[in-house]
């Protein structure tokens, strides 16, 4: 028996034990964890993960949609009611069911309805849970940006060690068969290493390592945004060719990491799980959809550090924009937006500075930061969230919170460091 045959007849064995399962049921939950025009980017990718699922036959009943909505009828978009995921690409927003929207993206309903917590989600949103039982497969997809151990949502922060506690219920309940995650955001992988357990059904690649920033891509004259991100373009680029009833998911991943030279594709999980057809988590229905303009792969050849698009975007337009006016509008933001990073790394310095001596201060700034004291971590970047910066609308700052996962590494206590963080910053804004 050749490759192939052998691959298709595992597949076939797969599907057989699924449909054969009771009430076997395949369940999606889409997240674009920020919002604005500049991050248009994670609602186009989420949106185009909806329609490749939807094709696939998951009903939307059991596909759930977390995004803030406030791309396609933006007013800076030239085509109200459409979303792009590349140039030239067709709309993928039609149709994109709008379970949760706006405030009601949060870390916290997050993980309600991924755990299925009906109860606790009473009167927000559509109210759709993962309604997921012990014969039943979850697929998870996460767009947005991030920090160590940590994903971003508009106006709050989903920590590592809250995200594995969820998954951890969900095996310990009898939550799903199996369970395959992907997630888009920098430092992404620091959400699973040394974290996501090897021996409870769960698969999960992620976008980047846990040190490096993950990358958006095609940039768009006329929105005069990023209409993609690189690992999520690839992985749906790879769905959007693919035959879901012999491709597996080791398969994908190996294509993406190919595919994806900016970052480090990474890998988590059960292995085992890996083996399995895209089939089984992404469609439970059509093995082969038509190809479509979001078939194609594409050359990158535009692709910037997810932290590095606002500044990106508006030095083209200060530089190409229509007339002077414009250009002379985007030049005055970017300055003021080189002009708020200067200030946040003088924020982090200032924090630092009162902490450790002179001596450790450099260590402190420059080593990469891989949180050991959680509890201490995730204080200490809420009160910088709060007192300081803003990540939503200063998403760089994220850039920056690493260092306070080295300053709790040094066992420096909490109530001291979110102390002194909250007098730097109420200084910094009295000045």
């Amino acid at each position: 028996m050749c490759q192939v045959e052998m691959r298709f007849a595992i597949s076939f064995v797969f599907l057989a034990l699924m449909l054969g399962a009771s009430e076997s049921k395949h369940w999606a939950l889409i997240v674009a964890g920020s919002n604005g025009w500049y991050n248009y980017r994670h609602q186009a990718d989420v949106c185009h993960a909806y329609q490749i699922l939807h094709k696939h036959g998951i009903p939307d009943e059991n596909i759930v949609v977390m995004m803030y909505d406030d791309i396609a009828n933006n007013e800076a978009n030239p085509t109200p009611g459409v979303i792009i995921n590349k140039p030239g690409g067709g709309d993928v927003y039609k149709g994109v069911p709008k379970d949760y929207i706006g405030e009601a993206v949060t870390p916290a309903n997050f993980l309600k309805v991924l755990k299925g917590d009906k109860n606790g989600l009473k009167g927000v949103g559509s109210g759709k849970v993962i309604d997921s039982g012990p014969n039943d497969n979850v697929f998870v997809f996460f767009a947005d940006h991030g920090a160590p151990n940590i994903i971003a949502f508009p106006t709050d922060e989903l920590h590592a060690k809250d995200l594995n506690a969820a998954i951890q219920y969900m095996h310990t309940n009898k939550k799903y068969r199996q369970m395959v995650i992907y997630i888009e955001a920098c430092e992404s992988g620091s959400m699973f290493i040394n974290k996501l357990q090897n021996n409870i059904s769960v698969f999960a690649t992620t976008a980047a390592n846990g040190e490096e920033s993950s990358y958006a891509c095609y940039y768009d004259d006329a929105r005069q945004t990023y209409l993609g991100d690189v690992y999520s373009v690839k992985w749906m680029e790879n769905s959007d060719n693919a035959n879901f009833l012999v491709e597996t998911l080791e398969d994908q991943f190996k294509d993406v990491q190919e595919e994806t030279n900016t970052s480090h594709v990474m890998q988590f999980g059960d292995m085992n799980v890996s083996k399995m057809t895209l089939g089984l988590f992404q469609g439970n229905g059509n093995s082969f959809i038509p190809k479509n303009e979001y078939s194609k792969k594409s050359i990158i050849t535009d692709a910037v550090p997810s932290h590095d698009v606002v500044p990106s975007i508006l030095s083209r337009v200060a530089s190409e924009g229509s007339t002077p006016e414009i250009r002379s509008v985007a030049q005055k933001a970017l300055n003021e937006v080189n002009q708020k990073r200067i200030e946040c790394w003088t924020v982090i310095r200032k924090i630092v500075s009162k902490l450790v001596s002179a001596s450790k201060e450099e260590e402190i700034l420059t080593k990469p930061g891989k949180p050991i004291n959680e509890e201490c971590y995730q204080q200490s970047v809420t009160k910088f969230r709060e007192y300081c910066f803003n990540f939503n609308e200063y998403e760089h700052a994220l850039r920056h919170v690493y260092v306070l996962a080295n300053l709790c590494d040094e066992r420096i206590p909490t109530e001291r460091i979110t102390r002194v963080i909250k007098t730097v910053c109420q200084k910094r804004n009295l000045a």
